[in-house]
């Protein structure tokens, strides 16, 4: 991406903070992590994907939480405990026979980008495990508490993640 480019992109983000990212990196024809990029400084920090089993352990220990997949064709959202897992066969393999379970390809994670934001109105914090690619390969957010307020608890964690990982 040209700088200009990477500038005007920056400028969009400082204005639309909120904005929804992978519509934003559609539009403008980057990928994701550029957007994330391109948000405030005070908004974002950005660690190594080698950190990626480690990051999903701590997130393991969260409690309720919400898990989104963002592709071209839907959004999934699962909120609910995010279950430990471990690495074996090429997976990160999230060991849970019921809710959310499956097998990651950690190897792809380039990058963790720990995202604090307005978003529709209410501050918002996400982890986001971003791939080779520059995508996303899912995101997972802070929870809310019964008034809707981020989960003092998870953000304490959050940020002494986003700490250990994007240092």
């Amino acid at each position: 991406m040209l700088s200009t480019d990477f500038a005007d992109l920056k400028a969009y983000m400082a204005d639309n903070p909120g904005a929804v990212i992978e519509d934003v990196a559609r539009e403008r024809r980057v990928t994701p992590r550029a957007v994330i990029e391109a948000l405030p400084p005070s908004m974002v920090r950005i660690g190594s994907g080698e950190h990626f089993a480690a990051g999903m352990q701590d997130i393991a220990g969260w409690g309720e939480v919400t898990l989104i997949v963002h592709t071209d064709d839907a959004i999934f959202e699962f909120t609910g405990a995010v279950p430990a897992g471990e690495i074996g066969r090429g997976y990160f393999n999230l060991m849970q026979p019921k809710g959310l379970h499956g097998h990651l390809r950690h190897e792809r994670c380039a990058a963790i980008a720990f995202v604090e934001r307005p978003f529709m109105g209410k501050v918002s914090a996400f982890v986001a495990f971003v791939n080779v690619d520059g995508g996303i390969m899912f995101k997972v957010f802070v929870g809310r508490d019964e008034t809707r307020a981020l989960r003092s608890d998870q953000l304490v964690r959050f940020r002494a993640l986003a700490d250990r990982i994007a240092a």
